[in-house]
């Protein structure tokens, strides 16, 4: 009887200990990337030892990589999962557009003009019942407009920027390194210090916008709702300017983050 017992106990233990190790084994995050799916202008990105490398269509960044874009540049990047998969931009020579769609399962985001973006962290970890990811991006410079698809309840996807951090769930948004957000669809909040040196909280939800340098937040003028549906419409349905063919000559000078 004693033997038995001892055996069950044994089977028992061996069957929790294997149940840990699976459950171990799933929630193994493991790290994405992101895609330059369309480029405009000049951009370069400095990753480890490689350092101003100029940046083209259809690149794979990984996290811990710095991107910088030109004057009169811009660049579209997929996050995450499915990125490596993400078809490019094909320009049009009938229309003169780069078309590309990205799927509502995708996050993109674009950085504008003189913008200085650090990829900090992209993963992925498999529960089991649900798929929980991380996002973080440093917005040293400049400013960027995102799609965040709707994720699982642990998931995150935080901006930071100088002043503060913005975590953004399902939303449809517009961040400058200033402190300006404007939100399109979604909300986003905003932890960021105060002029009396205090952490202050602040919920931007759709058809809002908030200026962390003055602390208002207000309604979403029209003009500005229609610029964020033009960003959304251009990224959602590829209707850009073809890309321009980055040159070795292109006058760009990276910005150390450090």
């Amino acid at each position: 009887m004693k033997e038995t017992r001892s055996l069950l106990n044994g089977l028992v233990a061996c069957g929790v200990a294997l149940a840990m190790v699976s459950t171990l084994a799933a929630q193994t995050a493991s790290q994405g990337s992101a895609k330059v799916v369309r480029l405009k202008g000049a951009a370069r990105y400095a990753a480890g030892p490689n350092a101003g490398q100029l940046l083209k269509v259809g690149d794979i960044v990984k996290p811990g990589a710095v991107i910088q874009t030109a004057a009169d540049s811009r660049v579209d990047l997929v996050l995450g999962d499915g990125s490596a998969s993400a078809p490019v931009a094909q320009p049009s020579v009938a229309a003169g557009v780069a078309a590309y769609a990205p799927s509502a399962e995708q996050n993109v985001v674009r950085l504008w003009e003189n913008t200085l973006l650090s990829i900090d962290k992209l993963t992925e970890t498999q529960t089991g019942a649900d798929v929980v990811t991380e996002t973080q991006l440093d917005l040293k410079a400049g400013h960027i407009f995102g799609i965040v698809k709707k994720t699982s309840a642990a998931s995150k996807y935080e901006v930071k920027i100088p002043n503060g951090v913005a975590g953004i769930r399902g939303t449809v948004y517009d961040i400058s390194a200033e402190g300006v957000i404007k939100v399109l669809e979604g909300s986003v909040v905003l932890a960021y210090v105060g002029p009396d040196g205090t952490v202050v909280t602040q919920v931007v939800s759709g058809a809002q916008q908030f200026d962390a340098r003055t602390g208002v937040l207000s309604a979403l003028p029209v003009p500005g709702q229609d610029d964020l549906r033009r960003y959304l419409n251009q990224v959602r349905a590829g209707l850009t300017p073809a890309p321009i063919p980055v040159s070795a000559d292109t006058t760009l000078k990276y910005i150390s983050p450090h």
